[in-house]
């Protein structure tokens, strides 16, 4: 909790000094004397609006320190929350002196692969200019509001050989009533199961891997809180402070996880657990709240990649399409079964080619193979056209020199992508490794899928060659027994920081409490520019669904997220790939009665290919050929962990 000074009687211009929590200690010198106090600009109560006149963020005139409010429509999204940045141990949130405010509005769009093909940034924004009266240290706090959502960051100049330590413990403070969903951070790195709680009960001291999103009482609204633009930075994850307060928790005081301990140790993780230090200006990630009054406005939001630079032209010339990233669908051979070695590959290969897959992803034994070996897999894989991703450990590419021996070893075999292993961590060297493995494979024409990773930040429209990463607890793991409710969980918590590996659909018993309709539906659900399937393409190729399945595509033109949708029970998914539409159904552990209304088809009648549910234990479907027109509704009688397909044409 945040312990305040009683407010001075004297005539303050700007905020004084507050304490922070007992647990972070504020580290300020003495407060000046009140004749230096008396001389500052007081501090004036700053507002931005997103364009649409519904979100704002409201920077309140607090006289102790800086403090925020979120609203949407007027009702509070975050509740007055402090603002605490430090460097070098004081604490720039308090005795701070108001300089001047720019206000700045931009709307643009750009190609994006994502739940559309075009997205739109449009906000409205304010840069103020602070002094730190204490230290001196002048720096400027950004804010943004989007109709999506707001976000803010510190900008500290600074020498370029001056070297100074950041960090924070600013505030989300979320409404009496919401409801959360949020995954930890101690026992798998982002590859957890989610917690869903009155936010009442949620303990002090319990930590969540962003995004968390929550539910605002009243049916008002959601929200979700996470980062974006994370470069040159220690990663963000959230601590409960209790009583609905939620508090930034860098890298370094990140509770040590298990799957970092297991591969580095934990002498490894005290020297990671220091607040690291940065060389010239500090610009820090933006802290984000997404907001929409449903989910569809959620799933569809690109702030994260709005908040983030484009691509380089001089790596990317056409930017998000330049010729060598390649989106599409992958096999993989590690939890179905299959041949393996070399001959393995070859014939992952072939099956793709035959269901029209663009891609394999091949683990690790390749390394044991000659350079006319690799070269054989590569060549033979693009006769099927099918292109290879070969994985490799990430402690195997500390240097430049080995990122970019290994990424030239790769272009020279003919592989066009890297599975990148074991990161396990958000301190700031580790997030340094991820942008130079972007620079130097993108040099190389190599697109990257990272693993054991922590949640993306919208990186992914300045590096595109990134094609998506895991930050998920997917169908590699065997201990996941509820399924049917993680899986509707995901698609408003996860995949709202961008696109997940989950390595989805499986028919065997890993699908647990799900049915093959559900397993299928993920496709349209889980879409990732790079779609890696864990079912072995043999038994997707003797599935009655697998003309259907050849159909799917891993990027999309259009989303919608229908009624009855609700985190943790159901994912109803209308997505447009031309001029065809898929619909999507995914049910909880609960089993559901789900009208769709079909009024997103176009005019006219549709024939449709339509996957339901057949056995009493869910392991086998009934496919059908329909006719429907936009006036129809599909009744939809769903078990639990159930699941619905149609493809309209």
């Amino acid at each position: 909790m945040l312990h305040h000074m009683k407010p001075l009687t004297v005539l303050t211009v700007s905020f004084l000094l507050a304490g922070v929590a007992a647990s972070h200690p504020a580290q300020n010198p003495t407060r000046p004397p009140a004749s230096r106090r008396s001389q500052r600009i007081k501090m004036p109560e700053v507002r931005v609006t997103s364009p649409d006149g519904k979100v704002a963020f409201t920077l309140l005139p607090n006289p102790e320190r800086l403090t925020y409010a979120v609203t949407l429509d007027g009702v509070p999204v975050i509740q007055a929350s402090p603002i605490v940045m430090k460097l070098d141990g004081y604490d720039l949130s308090t005795g701070v002196v108001f300089k001047s405010e720019e206000r700045t509005e931009t709307k643009e769009t750009y190609p994006w692969y994502g739940a559309k093909s075009t997205a739109v940034s449009n906000y409205k924004g304010a840069a103020i200019a602070i002094t730190n009266d204490l230290t001196s240290v002048d720096y400027v706090l950004e804010i943004r509001a989007f109709d999506d959502g707001v976000a803010y960051r510190h900008v500290v100049p600074g020498a370029d050989t001056a070297s100074r330590v950041p960090d924070e413990y600013s505030a989300f403070t979320i409404p009496e009533r919401s409801t959360v969903w949020y995954g930890g951070v101690a026992d798998g790195h982002y590859e957890t199961n989610y917690l869903t709680k009155d936010i009442a009960d949620v303990q002090a001291g319990e930590w969540a891997g962003p995004p968390l999103t929550f539910k605002l009482p009243q049916n008002a609204g959601y929200a979700a809180i996470t980062e974006a633009n994370l470069v040159n930075y220690s990663g963000m994850a959230l601590e409960s402070e209790g009583q609905g307060r939620w508090i930034i928790g860098l890298g370094h005081r990140q509770p040590l996880n298990y799957p970092f301990e297991l591969r580095y140790g934990r002498e490894e993780a005290k020297r990671l657990g220091k607040p690291a230090a940065i060389t010239g200006t500090i610009t820090t990630p933006w802290r984000v709240i997404m907001i929409g009054r449903d989910l569809n406005t959620l799933v569809n939001s690109t702030i994260l990649s709005n908040l983030c630079p484009p691509p380089d032209p001089k790596l990317f010339p056409e930017g998000i399409k330049t010729s060598w990233i390649k989106p599409g669908r992958a096999v993989w051979r590690y939890l179905d079964g299959g041949p393996g070695g070399l001959d393995g590959v070859k014939e992952f290969s072939r099956l793709a080619g035959q269901l029209g897959f663009e891609h394999q992803v091949v683990e690790g034994f390749w390394s044991q193979w000659t350079p006319a070996e690799r070269r054989e897999a590569a060549d033979f894989s693009h006769q099927q056209n099918v292109e290879l991703f070969f994985w490799k450990h990430r402690n195997q590419l500390g240097t430049p020199e080995s990122q970019d021996a290994f990424f030239k070893l790769l272009a020279d075999s003919g592989v066009a992508g890297a599975k990148i292993d074991f990161f396990d961590h958000e301190a700031k060297e580790v997030i340094d490794l991820y942008e130079s493995l972007l620079r130097k494979a993108a040099e190389h024409h190599i697109m990257l899928v990272f693993h054991g990773a922590n949640k993306p930040t919208g990186r992914e429209r300045t590096w595109p060659n990134e094609v998506v990463r895991e930050a998920v607890r997917g169908m590699e793991s065997t201990a996941l027994m509820e399924r049917a409710r993680h899986q509707t969980i995901l698609p408003y918590t996860r995949y709202l920081a961008g696109p997940a590996d989950y390595t989805t659909m499986l028919f065997n018993d890993r699908r647990r409490d799900t049915t093959v309709a559900h397993q299928i539906a993920t496709m349209v659900v889980f879409a990732s520019p790079l779609l890696t399937i864990a079912a072995n393409p043999t038994n997707l190729l003797a599935s009655p669904a697998v003309d259907l399945i050849r159909k799917i595509p891993s990027t999309w033109d259009e989303t919608i997220v229908l009624p009855r949708s609700e985190i943790g029970e159901a994912a109803v998914f209308a997505r447009r790939s031309g001029r065809r539409w898929f619909l999507g159904v995914m049910c909880g552990p609960a089993p559901k009665t789900i009208p769709v209304d079909l009024s997103f088809l176009g005019p006219g009648s549709h024939s449709a290919t339509v996957i339901r549910d057949d056995a009493p234990d869910g392991s086998t479907i009934k496919v059908q050929t329909l006719t429907y027109r936009s006036t129809n509704t599909i009744a939809l009688d769903l078990r639990a962990g159930g699941g619905f397909l149609a493809a309209f044409d």
